[in-house]
C-alpha cells in the first residue's frame, strides 16, 4: 500500500510539473502537501529532489499559493522531530535526506517571511533557534552520494542561515550566533568539504558584508579567530578544520575581490596565508 501511495505521488507530481505546476480543477494544495512531507526525505532523488522540492519551490516562491497561515503551519511541521531533527546525530543512513530537504523548504519560507512578514517574534525566535541547533547537531555531512544523490547538509543549512540573517528581526547578536555556528561547521572534525559547501557557507558572510548587516569590525575579528585552528597540535581534527577554513576563506576572498573592499580582502588574505602550510 505504501509503495502504491508513493508510486501515485510520483505520477501526480510529474503530471503537475508538466502542467507548469498548476492543479486540476477541484484539487487543493492539502491534497499533496501531507504526502510531500511524508516523502520529503525519500532515498530516491527523483522523488525527493526533482519532484517534491521543485514543487515546493514553485508553489511557495513563484506561484505563492500558500496562505500565510498555511506557511506558518508548514513551517512548524518542517521544524519538528520528524523532519528537521529526524534521527539527528545519525550518520551514513537515509535519515539525512529528511533533514536536509526539510531545511531547504524552511529557507523558502524564510524568504517569503522577509518579503511579507509571516512570523511573529516568538515564531521567528523558534526558527532561529532551530536552525542554529540543526547546524550544530548535524553529523552526516556527506555531499553528493552515488546511490541517492544530494545530502549536502552543510550547504542546505547554509542556504537557510543566509535567509535568516537577511530577516529584519536578525540583530547583531543573532548574526554573531550564525558566525559562531559557521565556525563550528568548518571545524567539524569529520569531513573536508568537497562539494562546494564552502561557497554556500561563504554566501552567508558575503551577504552580511554586502548588506552591511553586521559591523565590519565584528566580521574582521571573527575572520581573525578562524586562524586559531592553525595552532592546534598535529591531528586529523586540525587538518580538517584548517583545510575547510582555508577553502572557505578563498571562496569569500574571490567573492569580495571585485567589490573593492580592500580592508576586508586584506584580512581574509592574511588569515588564509596563516592557515596555508604551503606558503612561506
Amino acid at each position: 500500500m505504501l509503495n502504491d501511495t508513493r508510486a501515485q505521488l510520483i505520477i501526480d507530481l510529474q503530471r503537475i510539473e508538466e502542467n507548469d505546476y498548476d492543479l486540476r480543477s477541484g484539487e487543493q494544495l492539502r491534497d499533496y502537501v501531507k504526502l510531500m512531507l511524508e516523502y520529503i526525505g525519500d532515498p530516491q532523488p527523483k522523488l525527493r529532489d526533482d519532484l517534491i522540492y521543485s514543487t515546493f519551490y514553485k508553489w511557495i516562491n513563484e506561484k505563492q499559493w500558500f496562505s500565510d497561515a498555511e506557511l506558518r503551519e508548514l513551517l512548524l511541521i518542517l521544524l519538528d522531530e520528524q523532519h528537521l531533527f529526524y534521527h539527528i546525530g545519525s550518520k551514513d543512513d537515509s535519515a539525512v535526506f529528511t533533514r536536509t530537504f526539510s531545511v531547504l523548504v524552511v529557507a523558502l519560507i524564510l524568504q517569503r517571511h522577509s518579503e511579507q512578514g509571516l512570523l511573529d517574534s516568538a515564531a521567528f525566535t523558534n526558527v532561529k533557534e532551530s536552525l542554529i541547533r540543526y547546524y550544530e547537531e548535524e553529523q552526516d555531512l556527506r555531499g553528493f552520494t552515488p546511490e541517492a544523490g544530494w545530502a549536502h547538509a552543510a550547504a542546505h543549512g547554509a542556504d537557510a542561515l543566509d535567509e535568516l540573517v537577511l530577516c529584519s528581526e536578525s540583530d547583531a547578536t543573532i548574526r554573531e550566533e550564525v558566525l559562531a555556528v559557521i565556525q563550528r561547521m568548518l571545524y567539524n572534525d569529520q569531513y573536508i568539504f568537497s562539494d562546494e559547501e564552502d561557497e554556500r557557507i561563504a554566501t552567508i558572510v558575503a551577504t552580511m558584508i554586502d548588506h552591511h548587516l553586521l559591523a565590519e569590525l565584528s566580521i574582521v575579528d571573527w575572520i581573525g579567530s578562524l586562524e586559531q585552528c592553525g595552532g592546534w597540535p598535529r591531528s586529523r581534527n586540525k587538518y580538517v578544520a584548517r583545510v575547510n577554513t582555508k577553502n572557505f576563506l578563498r571562496s569569500l576572498y574571490f567573492r569580495l575581490l571585485p567589490k573593492k573592499n580592500p580592508d576586508m580582502v586584506s584580512v581574509i588574505l592574511k588569515a588564509e596565508m596563516n592557515l596555508n602550510e604551503f606558503t612561506e
